[in-house]
């Protein structure tokens, strides 16, 4: 794939789209990847060069009548999770990351839907304050952590320093160093402190995200998710791509490895995140018909995918 792609004159492609055609057309307007013959058994090439070259393995979206008839069970066990939590006293952080308009706020939705909002929490960060500007970066992250019995998902974590504020300049190599060096033994001890933390990543390709960003700016419901940052890293693909490689190998560790999730396509990306969480979890009554493993063409370990010194692959 041509890696010099003129976003600029994508971004005018799209735009013109939307203007001159319904929301239909736009979506239409994206070409997914020849699918595999059977996305479900991937040999190990294959799965590499689809996760890494963001290239989608279905021809088609996942219908509304599937994604219903799947999405209700794996919400039920997700509700007996949160009443074991709960029971036994446990704790639970999950972390949603991945680029703009990757479906992150969405995902989170469908998990709390169904949870008793006592017992589960969402935290999504502004920016910094003075104060928090002068305290240990980790800090104001910690500070919501999940007392026992409870759950938290973080909308965004503290791997913005790795992300966004690194691309950006938000933050400079001194402090991207140092977090690079805490982090993985920052999420060591809270693992060995006895919190579950899961980390998702959320992969979308260049063009999709052209798409969402593009519809948001159009809508005037969703016009405030598009914010000056996020125009400016539509032209800075690279740049957070090489920031993502990098987070994953650096920071993937086995107490906390990192999960990624292709999520092009919203309710596959959905029912599959809800089902690694319920997979990766050992709660009561849970039910493995529908708890079982996700799709694999969908979901990867970072660190199957992104290994040190392995040769780049254009995307």
């Amino acid at each position: 794939m041509n890696r010099n792609t003129n976003i600029g004159e994508d971004l005018r492609s799209v735009s013109e789209i939307a203007v001159n055609g319904d929301a239909p057309a736009v979506e239409e307007s994206i070409p997914y990847a020849r699918p595999l013959p059977d996305p479900t058994r991937i040999g190990s090439e294959n799965r590499i060069r689809y996760f890494r070259e963001n290239l989608f393995p279905y021809a088609e979206r996942m219908r509304n009548k599937e994604y219903n008839a799947q999405k209700l069970p794996l919400q039920v066990e997700l509700v007996k999770l949160q009443n074991w939590i709960r029971d036994v006293g446990e704790r639970l952080v999950i972390l949603f990351e991945g680029r703009d308009a990757a479906g992150k706020g969405g995902t989170i939705r469908r998990f709390m839907e169904h949870w008793n909002p006592r017992g589960a929490r969402v935290i999504a960060l502004d920016k910094p304050s003075d104060v928090e500007n002068g305290q240990w970066y980790f800090q104001r992250y910690i500070s919501h952590f999940p007392t026992s019995g409870e759950i938290v998902l973080f909308d965004r974590s503290w791997y913005n320093r790795a992300g966004v504020e690194r691309v950006m300049g938000f933050s400079g190599e001194r402090d991207y160093r140092l977090f690079i060096q805490q982090a993985p033994a920052l999420e060591r001890m809270i693992v060995e402190s006895g919190v579950h933390l899961i980390k998702l990543y959320f992969s979308i390709s260049r063009r999709e995200q052209l798409r969402r960003i593009e519809s948001r700016a159009g809508d005037p419901l969703k016009q405030w998710k598009v914010s000056p940052v996020d125009r400016l890293s539509i032209d800075k693909w690279e740049e957070y791509t090489e920031a993502k490689e990098a987070m994953f190998l650096l920071t993937h560790s086995d107490a906390a490895p990192w999960t990624i999730i292709k999520a092009d396509d919203k309710k596959r990306a959905r029912i599959n995140a809800m089902r690694h969480v319920l997979h990766s979890m050992d709660y009561d009554d849970k039910d493995l018909s529908i708890a079982h493993a996700p799709d694999p063409s969908i979901v990867a370990s970072a660190v199957e995918i992104y290994r040190a010194g392995a040769p780049p692959i254009d995307r």
